[in-house]
C-alpha cells in the first residue's frame, strides 16, 4: 500500500471541510477525485501534503505515519504536489524553475533535469525564457516537470486543465500516460474536465460535503444522470 487515508478530518479554523475521508492507493494507481465546487477536493490534497493540519484520522505513506509531519518532510519521503494555479516562479527562467524542483535531491541536478526534459520536449526550447512569459499550458507543463524533478513516488495534481488550450491538454494526457507506463508513477488527480480524468484515471472517487460517497469507473462518466447528480457538470 502506497497511501492509506483513514478517517481524515480537517478544515479552516472552526469550519470543518473533510468529514472522515478514507481511501487507499497502490503503487502505479491513477486515482481521480470528482465533485461539485466547494466539496473539499483541493482541501483533501492540501491535507495530504500537510498544508492543512489533520484534526482527526491518519495518513499513512508507505511505512510512515505522516499525519502530523511538515510538508517538506512529506516531500522528502516522496510526496509531490502540483497546486491549482501552477504557482511557478514567474521571474525565474524555465531552467531555474526546474532547478528549484531538484532542491531535495542528491546528485547532479543537470542529469535530473535532462531526464525530466526527455518527457517534456516542448520545454527544451524554452529553458532561457522567464516562467511568467509562458502560455498557461506551458506553465502547467513546467509545474508538472518541476514536481517530477523531485522524483516523487506519489504526485498530487490539482485542476491541471484549468485555462489550458486543448492541444496541451492532449499533450499532458499523453505525457502522464507514458510516465505511468514507464516509471510506475502514482497519482491522485483532482479535475473537472471529464474527458481528461476519464483518460487517466483507473477509478474515480466522488466527494460530497467532505466525504467520499461513491467510487465509479471512467466509463461511468458517460452517464449524464450520474454526472449531474454527483458532479454537477454537463456532459
Amino acid at each position: 500500500m502506497m497511501l492509506d487515508v483513514q478517517g481524515l478530518r480537517t478544515g479552516y479554523g472552526r469550519i470543518p471541510i473533510l468529514n472522515g475521508i478514507s481511501f487507499s492507493v497502490e503503487e502505479g494507481d491513477f486515482i481521480g477525485i470528482l465533485g461539485h465546487n466547494g466539496m473539499g477536493k483541493t482541501t483533501l490534497l492540501k491535507a495530504l501534503m500537510g498544508f492543512l493540519p489533520a484534526t482527526g484520522g491518519r495518513v499513512l505513506f508507505g511505512d510512515d505515519d505522516v499525519t502530523a509531519i511538515e510538508p517538506y518532510r512529506r516531500a522528502r519521503l516522496g510526496l509531490g504536489y502540483v497546486p491549482q494555479g501552477r504557482e511557478i516562479f514567474p521571474g525565474l527562467t524555465v531552467y531555474d524553475n526546474l532547478r528549484m524542483g531538484c532542491s531535495k535531491q542528491a546528485g547532479a541536478e543537470h542529469d535530473i533535469i535532462a531526464a525530466v526534459l526527455e518527457q517534456f520536449p516542448r520545454l527544451k526550447a524554452l529553458l532561457d525564457r522567464a516562467g511568467g512569459a509562458l502560455s498557461g499550458g506551458e506553465q502547467q507543463l513546467l509545474a508538472i516537470a518541476r514536481c517530477l524533478c523531485g522524483r516523487p513516488r506519489l504526485v498530487l495534481l490539482d485542476e491541471p486543465t484549468e485555462g489550458i488550450q486543448p492541444s496541451i491538454i492532449d499533450e499532458i494526457i499523453e505525457t502522464l500516460q507514458r510516465l505511468r507506463a514507464n516509471s510506475r508513477l502514482t497519482m491522485i488527480l483532482v479535475e473537472q474536465n471529464l474527458d481528461f480524468i476519464a483518460a487517466l484515471s483507473q477509478r474515480i472517487l466522488i466527494i460530497q460535503k467532505g466525504t467520499i460517497t461513491r467510487e465509479v469507473q471512467p466509463g461511468d462518466l458517460g452517464d449524464a444522470s450520474l454526472v449531474g447528480e454527483f458532479v454537477g457538470i454537463a456532459t
